[in-house]
């Protein structure tokens, strides 16, 4: 009971591969993954408060590195399956935060309930650091299929998983979005142009859409 058991629990997350079920030269936890989503995110909101917004740093960093826990419960699923449609993606968060609602009633300290529903509640949304988090989110999806393209896989989960985060990214209106797309994006593109994949192509077309 207590504390011991949420901190005991975060193992769990080094466990949980991503992208279950394909081929993959580079396996990424769940964990490794929550981790890059708030180095992202420190750089997204700094880019944001160049241009002169304010950010909430405390709420930026725990709903970064939270954002995940809930996969303890029900592990990672394809981001293709999970948005296959509204209801499957609206059933599959509230079976989610059902379950974290569950392990916190059950394991965590009557004094620290309130802070732990904070902090492990879905946190994308439209505030300016929700929308970080959607970023820094579909970023890593991002960079995760594009080491995959570059290495030659072929498997097409990766080209779908590349294209629909560009694609989610592009449409957002955050400054760090515009900065991605001019000057982060293009050195992305230009390392993988040796690849058996053509990443420019997918890029561009992605891009049209």
């Amino acid at each position: 009971m207590g504390i011991h058991t949420y901190f005991h629990s975060l193992t769990d997350l080094e466990r949980i591969i991503r992208c279950p079920g394909k081929f993959k030269f580079q396996a990424h936890s769940v964990a490794e993954h929550s981790w890059k989503v708030v180095q992202y995110a420190k750089t997204l909101a700094d880019i944001e408060e160049m241009n002169g917004v304010a950010v909430d740093w405390k709420k930026l960093y725990e709903i970064t590195s939270s954002h995940d826990y809930g996969e303890i419960f029900i592990g990672d699923i394809k981001t293709p399956v999970k948005h296959y449609s509204m209801e499957l993606r609206s059933m599959l968060l509230q079976v989610e935060e059902g379950m974290v609602a569950h392990f916190i009633d059950d394991h965590i300290p009557e004094e620290f309930k309130p802070t732990f529903r904070r902090q492990l509640r879905e946190g994308k949304d439209q505030s300016v650091e929700g929308q970080i988090l959607e970023v820094a989110d579909k970023l890593d999806q991002i960079y995760e299929a594009f080491i995959e393209l570059q290495l030659g896989n072929t498997e097409k989960e990766f080209i779908v998983m590349y294209r629909s985060a560009l694609i989610k990214i592009k449409e957002i209106k955050l400054h760090c979005v515009d900065y991605f797309l001019a000057h982060i994006l293009p050195d992305l593109v230009a390392q993988g142009v040796k690849s058996p994949i053509d990443i420019e192509r997918i890029t561009k077309e992605a891009l049209a859409e």
